[in-house]
């Protein structure tokens, strides 16, 4: 397709972007606007019954649909150039790593690194391996205990009310980024063992001063995807002010809907649209105040202040994309700042969803995990363990291994959060 003409490359790339469309929704949103539709002709006394589709939902199908809607798009617009072999493109498309829950990678990245012979390399799969464990040590020991404490609060919103929700709300902050990330290192890892290098997926999110800032470090696969194919075509900012801020706000929209064919989700994708351009709105009010209140721009108490608020933003908004339906999320947001008659004491606090001992346990983890962080910098920390010595290195690898299998949550059903994306 590449050697043609742009204009006659045109009914390709339609054909190419109706069938992945296409096929998405028909299998993920279909259901959720035929029941959109009913209820809404129902409020109006039009009693119609739409039939639902009984479909197995295609594992990891918004991953390799955005994927190969990138090549499509990619090869049109002259980005990438058309792949001859099927076969390559066929690994391309189903490459087991990142299948399931990403990165969504792009045809230029990855498509010419399976044209390249990959011998045994000791380096790369120290390095994946590495990856993997820490990959393990978020999901198994950090991400499972904290759903434990997160699904007893947000599946039994009425049980409870004040710092329990507020303490649920930000557990499930910490447990979607280690769930998830997660998941990514491991799928890097294991890429990485092969030989072959996927795209970096997140850059210490919740340490961003402000929202835009924090889908820079976010799901960089997906919030640069949706930039390139949604936001720049609708115009990005070369646009007047009002249209500028429309493409924020229908790109957030559809970001939200992609996570899920529910409205949990796309008033998720709203409030970071409207955050966002309220960011952009008071842009110059913000620089002002921060001016006047911390001439040193570099000060620990001026970024501290910004990544709290940025953080509570962020955790606010993930209320909605956690909760089971959009009453839910309300009555958890009702309830979150009703204190009862124990005041602070430790039923109020929370600590009797799981007991003392757990609860203990996981400001350990999140303490743990904030301490990595930090060190990590502008490094990974499989890297900088590779640099330590024998014995320290494999001291780090007992210990985290040890730490999977004892402290893993093993017995209860928990997988990747992503997975139902």
């Amino acid at each position: 397709m590449s050697d043609l003409p742009k204009e006659k490359r045109k009914p390709y790339m339609r054909a190419g972007v109706f069938l992945n469309i296409g096929t998405l929704f028909l299998f993920k949103y279909y259901n959720f606007f035929s029941k959109s539709a009913t209820s809404a002709l129902g409020s109006l006394n039009i009693h119609q019954d739409v039939p639902m589709l009984q479909l197995l939902l295609p594992v990891g199908i918004s991953f390799y649909s955005f994927q190969s809607l990138g090549y499509i798009l990619d090869v049109y617009n002259d980005k990438a150039p058309a792949e001859r072999k099927l076969n390559i493109f066929a690994l391309f498309t189903a490459f087991f790593p990142p299948l399931l829950s990403g990165p969504i990678n792009r045809a230029r990245h990855l498509m010419p690194q399976f044209k390249q012979p990959h011998a045994f390399d000791y380096q790369n799969v120290t390095q994946g391996l590495r990856l993997i464990l820490w990959g393990l040590v978020k999901k198994m020991v950090i991400a499972d205990h904290l759903a434990v404490y997160v699904n007893r609060v947000f599946n039994h919103v009425g049980d409870y009310q004040g710092i329990t929700l507020i303490i649920a709300s930000l557990f499930y902050t910490v447990q979607i980024y280690c769930d998830f990330s997660g998941y990514t290192d491991m799928a890097r890892g294991c890429a990485q063992v092969l030989g072959y290098n996927l795209m970096e997926n997140f850059r210490h999110p919740y340490f961003s001063t402000s929202l835009h800032e924090f889908w820079q470090r976010w799901h960089i696969s997906l919030s640069t995807w949706f930039r390139d194919y949604l936001y720049i075509p609708l115009g990005g900012n070369r646009v007047t002010k009002w249209r500028w801020r429309y493409n924020i706000f229908i790109t957030f929209m559809v970001s939200g809907l992609w996570h899920g064919a529910d409205w949990t989700f796309v008033i998720w994708g709203a409030l970071h649209g409207l955050i966002l351009i309220l960011e952009n709105v008071t842009h110059h009010f913000q620089r002002q105040l921060a001016d006047r209140l911390f001439p040193d721009k570099t000060s620990w108490l001026n970024q501290g202040i910004q990544v709290a608020v940025t953080m509570c933003m962020v955790s606010f908004a993930w209320i909605f994309f956690r909760a089971n339906s959009v009453s839910d999320a309300f009555t958890f947001i009702r309830k979150m700042f009703l204190i009862g008659i124990d005041g602070f004491g430790l039923k109020q606090a929370g600590i009797d969803v799981v007991g003392i001992p757990q609860f203990v346990f996981l400001l350990s983890v999140i303490l743990f995990l904030f301490l990595v962080e930090i060190w990590e910098g502008q490094g990974w920390v499989q890297e900088k363990v590779g640099t330590l010595s024998l014995t320290a290195r494999w001291a780090i690898y007992t210990a985290a291994f040890w730490a999977v299998l004892i402290s893993g949550v093993f017995g209860v059903k928990q997988e990747f959060i992503y997975f139902q994306f």
